[in-house]
């Protein structure tokens, strides 16, 4: 497959352009890994550039999205790339969606190229004809039979081998991905991020946890979850090494660490929290750099556990918004003074903590966190209720908005509370839609979990708030048998609770499961649908 034609090393601007620079600069340079594969900056370039030449040769147009709904792995990444190049919008689709997730999806946002697997192409069968918007479905592993009335199918090797043409013209404004968050409850909604959402994201992330060339990154996170693509941009504005990770247990995980040479980890805290229980191979800390969390906050048991087993590497404890790609982290030198601190603002973003009123709040008063800058994406795809209500106009006066500026600036408002100490430092108290109102009492779910890791008599546990005739809500929570345990200890857990918690937030009821607890499409454990689960079982 030729290549293509040398261009200059530029500061990338278009999120396909990460690839591009790095190419230019070391194009030998080991980028992407999967199995015994591994792919060079300059292959990678030009397959990325090949893909993005094939979707224009089936008429993709300006802003047309292109799904993918694959596994990680090769093909998925140069999609994810080569559909911006085009001037598309590339849809990335969690592998464990059903097929009635995906049909929503792709219909929602009039997806006009799909790129899948013949054995998922399959299992859509009922699926897409209620998708009247998609035009072609590109086919990975080998020839598929056309569909009479349906999608024409291409494989991806013709998709590769479309004669080169020029592609539509694109600025850093406009929309390159549509990620769509994960709902239990209701449809999933679509945020919608441009070239410089992503890009200044790649940078900022990428500075702070210092990535550089010599980098190798374990994409262990779902790629259609934001902190999951996120290891890819940041590794290809570094020049860095990716390795593509489809685990099916913990342990695989530790695995890859050692056998890869991995310097990077990001994951959220339920794997942490499996990670923490089990024995680590001696020595990563030689070559593990640093381990990061997203996603919530990690239990502090769990944390020091990680510092126990690899005391060398360096945690990083950070809180994102998919709406705003990553908001704060903590250093890893602040770790042991504030180990339940999400942190400071990111670079070139600014983090606010507001009142209902708009007015900033002071020190230790609760308040929501704001997100405003660069990594502010565009909204809802085809929801104007909900981009109302997370993105609002940000009032003059507040943070570095001016009082004389004329044109609008919008912010993210995260629901999420948190306050701010004198330091600077915040702290997550709990997401406004999960707070428990008991007996008066506002209480975090975060707070309750946490103690009952602390007791360490719990694999996995997940509080919620159940309706109660007279305190309100009472506390809910449901829990797994620790590591090699084979049943809870609910009397002393009772008890630890009580030793450890204010009457009002001790649970009022405990039930064992035998585990693992449901996770929602990005990894995080679902109290949502254990809620409703529980509700519906009452």
């Amino acid at each position: 497959m030729p290549g293509p034609s040398p261009r200059p090393p530029v500061e990338s601007t278009l999120l396909h352009e990460l690839i591009a620079t790095a190419a230019h600069r070391e194009p030998q340079a080991a980028a992407l890994a999967q199995g015994a594969a591994t792919l060079d900056y300059a292959s990678l370039h030009a397959q990325v550039a090949a893909f993005g030449h094939g979707l224009l040769a089936l008429g993709l147009q300006r802003g047309e999205r292109v799904a993918i709904y694959l596994e990680k792995r090769v093909e998925t990444v140069v999609a994810s790339f080569g559909a911006p190049s085009a001037g598309g919008v590339f849809v990335p689709l969690n592998p464990l969606l059903k097929p009635e997730q995906v049909g929503f999806i792709l219909a929602d946002c009039d997806v006009r190229v799909l790129v899948t697997s013949g054995q998922r192409l399959a299992l859509l069968a009922d699926t897409l004809p209620q998708c009247p918007a998609l035009r072609h479905v590109i086919v990975i592993d080998g020839a598929q039979a056309p569909w009479p009335g349906g999608p024409a199918i291409t494989t991806w090797a013709d998709a590769l081998s479309a004669p080169a043409r020029a592609g539509h013209r694109v600025i850093d404004t406009d929309v390159t991905a549509i990620l769509y968050t994960s709902g239990s409850t209701g449809r999933p909604k679509g945020v919608v991020l441009s070239h410089r959402n992503m890009v200044a994201g790649a940078k900022s992330v990428a500075s702070y946890l210092g990535n550089h060339a010599g980098d190798t990154l374990l994409a262990a996170l779902p790629l259609s979850f934001d902190a999951g693509f996120s290891q890819l941009t940041t590794a290809f504005h570094a020049g860095a090494r990716v390795v593509l990770l489809n685990y099916l247990l913990p342990r695989d995980v530790l695995r890859a660490l050692e056998r890869e040479r991995v310097t990077g980890l990001t994951a959220v805290p339920p794997l942490y929290i499996q990670l923490a229980q089990l024995e680590w191979p001696a020595g990563l800390d030689e070559h593990l750099r640093y381990f990061a969390n997203t996603g919530g906050r990690m239990p502090r048991e769990t944390l020091q556990a990680l510092r126990q087993r690899v005391p060398r590497t360096q945690p990083f404890l950070m809180y994102g918004l998919t709406e705003a790609f990553r908001s704060t982290y903590l250093p890893p030198e602040e770790v042991d003074r504030r180990p339940d601190s999400i942190g400071k603002a990111i670079p070139n973003a600014e983090i606010l903590v507001l009142r209902e009123d708009g007015t900033e709040c002071a020190p230790d008063e609760p308040g929501e966190l704001v997100h405003r800058g660069p990594l502010v994406g565009q909204g809802y795809w085809n929801d104007p209720e909900k981009t109302a209500e997370r993105y609002r106009l940000l009032p003059n006066g507040i943070g570095g908005r001016l009082q004389g500026l004329q044109l609008p600036e919008y912010a993210v408002y995260s629901g999420d509370t948190v306050r701010r100490d004198a330091e600077g430092y915040l702290y997550f108290i709990g997401r406004r839609d999960e707070m428990m109102k008991t007996s008066g009492y506002r209480v975090s779910p975060t707070e309750v979990e946490e103690v009952l890791y602390a007791s360490r008599l719990v694999g996995e546990c997940a509080a919620f708030g159940v309706d109660h005739p007279m305190l309100g809500q009472a506390i809910q929570v449901i829990v797994t048998p620790a590591t090699g345990a084979c049943e809870v200890d609910v009397a002393a857990l009772m008890a630890h609770c009580k030793q450890h918690m204010p009457i009002y937030m001790v649970p009022h009821g405990i039930e064992v499961v035998a585990g693992p607890l449901p996770r929602n499409p990005n990894g995080k454990i679902d109290r949502k649908l254990l809620a409703t689960q529980w509700g519906e079982s009452d």
